[in-house]
């Protein structure tokens, strides 16, 4: 099955929230990257609502109803302002994030040990909910056994560092992509599902989907909303499914 792809569209409510307008339009902007092919919407509101704020969470899961196939994931802390989400519009997948309140972006991944007692009761009450459980985890952690044993389905692979490394070229590409294929075969072989999300673009895509087996989805949305500006958020939507597949 080819990689699936989430269109993250905080950055669509990133600009909305410049005015006091509804342009651009969350909804909107989630059914023309749907009608374009994506798979699924992906949303991470943050207790500040700097960008995604409740009453959007509520609209998506409402509008979502009517596209019964695509998938609705909803990213954040758990442990901060994330539940109540969660208990209201019951999406597909839930993950998990460690990011700061103040946080710019996320930037790392669980420390699953110091905070296991909390997170295998929060991935019990989300599976009760009917959620598919998927935790943001870095490449090199040795903690995967740990999530499975916790309960989640899935992880995250954070794909910041490959990115960033990625861009260098030369033996730095090529260590990195080995770094995460080994990662997500070591993430397979606990009984973990792999997604990947964090950076990266229709530059480094394509070699990211190839390398790494069996890569179920990719959550994007800085690089597919800053490519829109150019191309038109559809067609940049079948640009990133024609990357998915490598």
């Amino acid at each position: 099955m080819p990689t699936q792809l989430s269109v993250n569209v905080n950055k669509v409510a990133t600009i909305r929230n410049t005015r006091a307008l509804d342009i651009p339009n969350v909804v909107h902007c989630a059914k023309l990257a749907l009608d374009a092919g994506a798979h699924g919407i992906t949303i991470h509101p943050r207790p500040d609502h700097r960008h995604i704020r409740p009453n959007d969470v509520d609209l998506l899961a409402a509008f979502l109803k009517t596209y019964p196939r695509a998938e609705f994931n909803i990213e954040g802390n758990p442990f901060i302002d994330y539940l109540p989400h969660i208990q209201r519009v019951r999406p597909t997948q839930c993950t998990l994030v460690p990011d700061d309140p103040d946080s710019f972006t996320s930037d790392r991944g669980w420390k699953v040990a110091g905070n296991e007692t909390r997170l295998r009761e929060v991935i019990a009450e989300l599976k009760g909910l009917g959620a598919r459980v998927s935790v943001f985890m870095d490449a090199d952690s040795q903690e995967f056994e740990l999530v499975r044993e916790m309960g989640a389905d899935r992880i995250e692979l954070y794909t910041e560092p490959y990115a960033a490394e990625y861009a260098k070229g030369g033996a730095a590409r090529d260590a990195v992509v080995k770094r995460y294929a080994d990662a997500a075969r070591r993430a397979q072989k606990v009984g973990l599902g792999v997604n990947a999300g964090h950076d990266l673009n229709l530059h480094n895509l394509p070699t990211f989907v190839r390398a790494i087996p069996g890569l179920l989805e990719v959550s994007i949305g800085h690089a597919l909303i800053a490519d829109a500006l150019e191309f038109g958020l559809a067609e940049t939507v079948r640009k990133y499914l024609a990357a998915c597949a490598g």
